[in-house]
């Protein structure tokens, strides 16, 4: 897709994001590669979620940005839609507290056999894939397929399908996804071997992020890489 669709995007998330928050990412980088959408947001933190996180807590603060982002989530899929004329299903999303960065990215309406051969099979892919193994079985079980995409130099996508174990799947049942979510977030991140991806990637991991498919059981990883 042209440049034109990428700054279209940057620009209209910008001023979503300011209105919404009261100030936007200082920077916005849009990569667009089916069967994804990444928006990658660079020091993306307002003046009263700096208070919030000074003087309450890191989960108050994931709990009032994940309120904010249900409300924007429609117009952020209606806004990928329009500039890029794809159909897009689901919009995910995660933040990076420590570097006051985030991510949000979109699984298209399209083939994963659509991709080419070095976007699927990048230098590297084995040993990601057993430590996404590793760490997955760890927080819950084996995942029964997995999948990882190389959007560009600098984004790297996996993706796992069935991953959760019975006491998940039954707070899923009762309406327990948002304490789940949140949850989830700092246990897995917590797992994952950083110093190992980035000897075998030969890069150095700048922000990682993790959200999930609850309702088809589906879990996701974003690397964001130097």
């Amino acid at each position: 897709m042209e440049k034109t669709v990428e700054s279209g995007i940057s620009s209209a998330i910008g001023k979503l994001f300011r209105t919404n928050f009261g100030k936007g990412p200082e920077s916005i980088f849009v990569s667009l590669s089916k069967p994804y959408i990444t928006i990658y947001l660079r020091k993306f933190l307002a003046p009263m979620e700096k208070v919030i996180l000074k003087q309450e807590s890191e989960l108050k603060f994931q709990e009032t940005r994940d309120m904010l982002m249900k409300e924007l989530t429609p117009h952020i899929q209606s806004i990928i839609s329009s500039h890029a004329g794809v159909v897009v299903d689901k919009i995910y999303y995660d933040w990076s507290i420590e570097n006051e960065n985030g991510i949000i990215f979109a699984e298209l309406d399209s083939e994963f056999d659509t991709t080419t051969e070095d976007y699927i099979n990048y230098p590297a892919k084995q040993q990601i894939h057993e430590e996404i193994n590793r760490f997955t079985q760890k927080a819950q079980k084996f995942p029964r397929k997995l999948t990882s995409f190389m959007l560009n130099a600098r984004t790297l996508i996996s993706r796992r399908e069935d991953i959760f174990v019975l006491i998940e799947q039954e707070l899923i049942q009762s309406g327990f996804e948002n304490q789940l979510r949140l949850s989830k977030r700092k246990l897995e991140k917590s797992l994952i071997d950083r110093t190992f991806l980035e000897s075998v990637l030969q890069q150095e991991i700048q922000d990682l992020f993790v959200d999930w498919d609850f309702k088809n059981d589906i879990g996701f990883v974003v690397f964001i890489l130097m």
